[in-house]
C-alpha cells in the first residue's frame, strides 16, 4: 500500500501526484483520502488501515501539513511504525518550509526545486521494487500572469506557484503589428526577445507574438516581468500569454488582469 499524508489545501498540486500513482499501481494500491474514505466510513479507522497495511509512506511537508494536527497525527505515527516495522517513510518537500529536524534523518524528495515529474519519477522509482471518486485536479498549472496597466504601458508579471519554473520563455499575443508595440523585460541587464508575425489561432484568426526569454529561472516569490509600450498614438493590447511545453509547442497559462 502506498499512502499519501497531504493536507486539504496541497490537493491542486497533490491530487494530480495520486492520479499519476493510480494509473501505475492501481487505485487498490494507492491510499489517498478522495478515494480510500467514502461517505459512512471512519475516518481514524480507515487511516489506521491504511497505516497497517502501508508499505510506502510519502509525507508532503508544507506550510499546511505542518500546521495541520491530524497530518502531524498521521506521518508521527507513520514515522513510528517505519522504525519498527521497516515501512519506508518518504518526506516530500512542498514548498519552501524548513523540513523539521526529525525528518532530516531522510533523503526526502524535492519537488520544490526539482519540480513535479522528477518528482514523480523518484517516487515511482523508490516503489518499483471504481468508486464514487470523481477527479478535480488533473494536471498542475504550475504558471500564472498578471496584468496591470500603467499609464499606455502593459505590465505582464509571470509567476509560478508551486516550484521553479526551468523555462523562463514566454509568447505574449497581440493583435498589434511590430511597428506600432514595443516589449522588453523589466530586469534589462539581458534578456532574448523577437516579435513573430501570423500566428494562427483555433478560431483561425491570426495575431502576432512578442517572444522573451528572461534571464533567470522563475521561482516563487521571484517572478518575471515584461513591459509593453506604444511606438505610435494607438492603443495596445496582450490578449494571452504562451509557455512552451515541447520544442514546438506553446500552451496558454492563465491570464488575470488587475
Amino acid at each position: 500500500m502506498i499512502f499519501i499524508s497531504h493536507n486539504k489545501n496541497d490537493k491542486p498540486i497533490v491530487e494530480p501526484i495520486a492520479l499519476r500513482l493510480r494509473g501505475v499501481f492501481g487505485q487498490d494500491k494507492v491510499f489517498y483520502d478522495s478515494w480510500s474514505i467514502q461517505p459512512g466510513d471512519g475516518i481514524i479507522d480507515k487511516m489506521d488501515e491504511g497505516l497497517r497495511n502501508c508499505q510506502f509512506f510519502f509525507f508532503f511537508v508544507s506550510k499546511n501539513s505542518l500546521n495541520s494536527n491530524m497530518v502531524k497525527l498521521e506521518w508521527q505515527n507513520a514515522l513510528m511504525k517505519a522504525n519498527i516495522a521497516g515501512m519506508k517513510f518518504i518526506p516530500i518537500r512542498l514548498d519552501e518550509s524548513i523540513m523539521p529536524a526529525i525528518l532530516l534523518q531522510s533523503l526526502y524528495i524535492d519537488l520544490f526545486q526539482n519540480g513535479i515529474e522528477v518528482c514523480l519519477r523518484q517516487m515511482i522509482d523508490t516503489i518499483n521494487g471504481q468508486n464514487i471518486f470523481r477527479p478535480q485536479n488533473t494536471t498542475v498549472s504550475n504558471l500564472i500572469a498578471y496584468k496591470s496597466i500603467v499609464g499606455k504601458d502593459i505590465i505582464i508579471e509571470c509567476r509560478a506557484l508551486y516550484y521553479l519554473e526551468p523555462i523562463p520563455r514566454f509568447l505574449f499575443l497581440t493583435f498589434n503589428n511590430k511597428d506600432e508595440i514595443k516589449f522588453e523585460s523589466m530586469d534589462k541587464s539581458m534578456y532574448f526577445s523577437s516579435f513573430v508575425t501570423d500566428l494562427k489561432l483555433a478560431n483561425g484568426k491570426t495575431c502576432n507574438g512578442c517572444s522573451i526569454g528572461f534571464r533567470e529561472n522563475i521561482l516563487p516569490k521571484f517572478p518575471q516581468s515584461a513591459k509593453f509600450s506604444p511606438i505610435k498614438d494607438i492603443s495596445i493590447d496582450v490578449f494571452s500569454v504562451m509557455h512552451p511545453s515541447s520544442q514546438d509547442y506553446y500552451t496558454p497559462i492563465p491570464l488575470i488582469t488587475q
